[in-house]
């Protein structure tokens, strides 16, 4: 479990207290600029805490070292440029890195790789340069490379944004396998009918805040959506049709 309690970070992070626990794939939401990205980012010890605590399995993270925290929970920036056309074999096994085997794979780091390979389905792309993939054939390579690391954690920072319909609902299925198999999952998205859908929990930001945390029944109500996106919405149980400006 990953538990953080009155987080603050200059005026980006005002108060946040979350636990994200094996079994639940919990939705971060909220507009531009709430602070979701720095939140990840204090919750993987990745910037200094002006205030609170954040602990991984029981331990303050501050107190990991980079390759005990990447082996307890596995990241998914935002931005993941490829510097250099390398296989998409060798992306994956990236993920490897914090047990020590991105170079030469033993067999238990191949057969982590293998199985992160099959799960996104890159199987027929494993030999290919990353740099000639499709948008949502390069998602399904970055989270292989997340899941290689078979750590129960996972953090997504928007693993949706700028792909179709068909390639979200992938991702998305692929995050809640990895869940249904025993992981935690915390992913920031922007879409409410993915959020809906997939997620166990929601967690909703503003304005460095985190306003509601609940079930998706608790707290994706028109009100909690006009309050934090400033949006008129209409929820039923088909799913969320923003109507405009409150």
């Amino acid at each position: 479990m990953i538990r953080a309690e009155g987080l603050r970070y200059g005026d980006i992070i005002a108060e946040a207290s979350l636990s994200v626990a094996p079994g639940e794939l919990v939705a971060l939401l909220g507009p531009n600029g709430a602070g979701k990205t720095t939140l990840l980012r204090l919750l993987l010890g990745l910037s200094t805490l002006d205030g609170g605590r954040v602990e991984i399995d029981g331990k303050p993270v501050a107190k990991l070292s980079p390759a005990e925290r990447a082996r307890q929970v596995a990241y998914l920036p935002q931005t993941r440029p490829v510097a250099w056309p390398a296989r998409v074999r060798d992306i994956v096994a990236l993920g490897r890195f914090a047990h020590g085997s991105a170079g030469r794979l033993g067999s238990t780091d191949a057969a982590a790789v293998e199985r992160a390979i099959d799960a996104c389905d890159l199987g027929h792309l494993a030999n290919r340069a990353a740099d000639t993939l499709s948008g949502g054939e390069a998602a399904r390579m970055h989270l292989a490379r997340a899941l290689a690391a078979e750590a129960p954690l996972l953090i997504a920072d928007e693993p949706v944004a700028s792909l179709d319909p068909r390639h979200q609902h992938r991702v998305m299925a692929l995050l809640s396998q990895f869940v249904a198999g025993g992981g935690g999952a915390l992913v920031v998205l922007h879409d409410l009918d993915l959020a809906a859908r997939y997620a166990d929990r929601l967690i909703w930001m503003m304005d460095g805040w985190i306003v509601a945390d609940g079930s998706v029944a608790e707290t994706m109500t028109a009100a909690t959506i006009a309050a934090v996106y400033g949006v008129e919405a209409r929820v039923t149980a088909d799913g969320v049709t923003v109507i405009g400006p409150v």
